[in-house]
C-alpha cells in the first residue's frame, strides 16, 4: 500500500465532479487500499477520491475508534434526506479548519461496494454528516461553500499563512 498525496484548498482539481466508477479490477481495490491508509495516516474519518486527484466516485470512510469499520461508497446517491444538523465539520483538503455546516440528521444512500454489488444504507448523525461531506467532494462541492463569503475568504487567508510556515 501506498501513501497519497491529498490535495489542499485551494487546489482547482478539488472542483472536479467526478465519474462513475464501471471497472472492478485490481487497480481498483488498490486504490481503495491505499484511499484508507492515507486516511487512517491523516488522520481522518472520510476520504473522497477527488481529495487523492482520482476522479472517480469512489468514498472511504471510517468513524470508529480503532479504525475497525471501513466503508466502501462506489458510486453514491442519497435517495432520502431527513432532519436538520449543525455540526462541526474539519475536512482534510482544509488543514486545521473547522466550521459549523447545517446537513441532513438522516439520509439513506444507494451505493456499490468495492466489489461492485448493490446496498442500501441508512445512516444518522455523524455517519450521515460524514457521508454528505464526501459526496460533496465526488461532486466538486467543498463545505466551505456552505460558509458565507466572510467565512470563506478567512479560512482562504489562513491557509496561506499556514502553508507560508511549512
Amino acid at each position: 500500500m501506498a501513501l497519497l498525496e491529498i490535495l489542499e484548498y485551494p487546489d482547482p482539481r478539488l472542483r472536479t465532479q467526478a465519474q462513475p466508477i464501471e471497472q472492478f479490477d485490481d487497480a481498483l481495490q488498490q486504490q481503495i487500499d491505499n484511499m484508507f491508509e492515507t486516511m487512517y495516516q491523516a488522520p481522518g474519518i472520510g476520504l473522497a477520491s477527488t481529495q487523492v486527484d482520482f476522479h472517480y466516485q469512489l468514498i472511504v470512510i471510517d468513524i470508529s475508534d480503532n479504525q475497525d469499520s471501513p466503508l466502501v461508497l462506489i458510486n453514491p446517491k442519497i435517495i432520502d434526506k431527513k432532519g436538520v444538523e449543525e455540526r462541526e465539520e474539519g475536512c482534510l483538503s482544509f488543514p486545521g479548519v473547522y466550521a459549523k455546516v447545517e446537513r441532513a440528521d438522516q439520509i439513506t444512500v444507494e451505493a456499490l461496494d468495492r466489489e461492485g454489488k448493490p446496498f442500501t444504507l441508512e445512516a444518522d448523525d455523524l455517519l450521515a454528516v460524514c457521508i454528505q461531506h464526501e459526496i460533496d467532494h465526488i461532486e466538486g462541492r467543498l463545505f466551505v461553500d456552505y460558509l458565507s463569503p466572510l467565512k470563506r475568504d478567512r479560512i482562504k487567508k489562513k491557509l496561506k499563512k499556514l502553508s507560508k510556515g511549512r
